[in-house]
This record gives C-alpha cells, structure tokens and sequence, in this order.
C-alpha cells in the first residue's frame, strides 16, 4: 500500500492502530494484511468497490468479527479476543448497513437504552428505586432528549420507533450510538437510502461531531458526502488496502481512479 508523507504524523497521534490484520471465510481472503492508523478528533473514511471487504472491515474493528492474524490497539489498548460488547465499554460504537433499531419501543427509549453500558446501578434500585436512580433516570431522559434534539428528532420521542420514516430511523440508531459516549464512532454506510436533503443534513452532524473532538470512521458509497467531510481516506481493493491520503490526494491518485473513482468525481 503506499501512503503519504503525512502518514508518519498520523501514527504518532493515532486513536486505533491496526497492523497486518487479516481475515478469511473459507478459502475468500476477505481482508488482507490490512494496517492504517486512525487520527483522534478525524473524520476517517473507508471506501472501495462492492466486494471489497469495507463491512468485514468494520466488523473486525468494532468486534463483530476477530482477526485471523494482526493486532489491534485502541487508546493504548490491545484489543485481542475483545468482543463487541467490551470495544463499546472502551468507547466504541458504531451503527450498521441494516437498521437495528428496538422498533417497537418509542425513538426516546431506543435511546435510553444506549446509556445501559454507563449505569452502575445494583440490582435492586430497578425493584425499590431510591433518590440516586431518580436522578439517574431523570438525566438519561435529558440527555436522550439533547441527542434527538442533534439528530432532529425532538418532536418524535413519543412516537413508536418502527414507524418513522427511513431517514429517520438512520438518525434515530446514530442518536442511540452516540448515547454509549463513544471515542471513536463508526458509520457503516450511513447515508444509504436517503434523500440530497437528509444527506446534507448527515453531513453537518457529522462536521459538527468533529468540531466537538469526536472521532468519526465512516464507510460510504456516497463520494460527495465523503470528500466534503473526510480528513483522511483508507481505500481499500478485493481486501487489500490501496491509498490512504486526503481527500485531494485520493482523487487524483492514477491508481485509486483506475480501481474505482473512475469518472465519478470529474
């Protein structure tokens, strides 16, 4: 894989640091000797062809999936044998290509219940509540309040989950990941399905998660919303990776137009 300059300064200030990770189902070598470091506070975006390996990808850093070979270390944390729900105690979290939502919970519950990896409540506060779980309970529903408020959902918290239109079941799940308080927050082809307008509206939030020092991996077909919000860009081809470099940089790169950009961005 070839990288640029800046790759060196990437590392030194890495949140997640993949090296030679590797993953095969049978005899299909889905990912291959992949390593990339992810910059804190970046938006961090994975793009390539269908086929190529971005959601076995995202599986094996979120956890869904272990590595055959590679390490992984997380805010100095090595992650080896670590599953999903122990990454999500760390800080990650990440939505999926296919909505999983609790739809037939209210929007406002879906995302109270991404505050359960934060509560130390013993077990008995759930059968005779004292003040302590009051509180608790009275600042989920703020907080919850605040984070559909961020994805424009505000007016929505009564409404039962399943019956929200498509875009706004996509803002709902964001909404309910960013209530793990994540470090590092994971997108797996966020703006599939929707319209110019909710993808616009994707995009803000997601500049607006930058802003706030929040760091961003996204895996996305849409190439506009990519290049206007990525700091960096991992391509990556039949499981291998090709470039990583800045959004300038990957659209002129003559190998990673010949793979995939082709005339798209022209």
């Amino acid at each position: 894989m070839r990288e640029t300059a800046a790759g060196a300064e990437v590392a030194a200030e890495a949140l997640f640091s993949i090296r030679d990770i590797s993953k095969s189902f049978g005899g299909i070598h889905a990912v291959r000797s992949v390593s990339f470091d992810i910059p804190r506070s970046k938006v961090f975006a994975i793009i390539g062809p269908n086929g190529a390996g971005k959601s076995t990808l995202l599986n094996l850093l979120s956890g869904n999936y272990q590595p055959d070979t590679g390490t992984q270390i997380f805010d100095g944390v090595d992650l080896a044998g670590k599953p999903a729900y122990q990454r999500a105690r760390l800080g990650i979290a990440r939505t999926f290509q296919k909505i999983r939502l609790f739809k037939h919970l209210t929007v406002l519950d879906n995302v109270i219940a991404g505050f359960h990896i934060h509560r130390h409540l013993p077990a008995w506060e759930y059968v005779w509540p004292s003040r302590a779980a009051a509180l608790d309970r009275k600042r989920c529903h703020e907080e919850a309040r605040d984070l559909l408020s961020f994805v424009g959902l505000a007016d929505r918290a009564d409404t039962v989950a399943g019956s929200l239109a498509y875009g706004q079941q996509r803002m709902l799940e964001i909404a309910r990941a960013l209530a793990t308080k994540p470090k590092l927050f994971m997108l797996d082809e966020p703006a599939a399905g929707l319209n110019n307008a909710e993808a616009g509206f994707l995009l803000e939030r997601l500049d607006t998660l930058r802003k706030q020092q929040m760091t961003v991996v996204l895996v996305e077909h849409n190439m506009e919303l990519v290049m206007n919000v990525a700091d960096r860009i991992f391509v990556l081809e039949t499981g291998r990776q090709l470039f990583v470099g800045t959004p300038d940089e990957v659209q002129s790169d003559p190998a990673v137009i010949a793979a995939y950009l082709g005339e798209e961005l022209h």
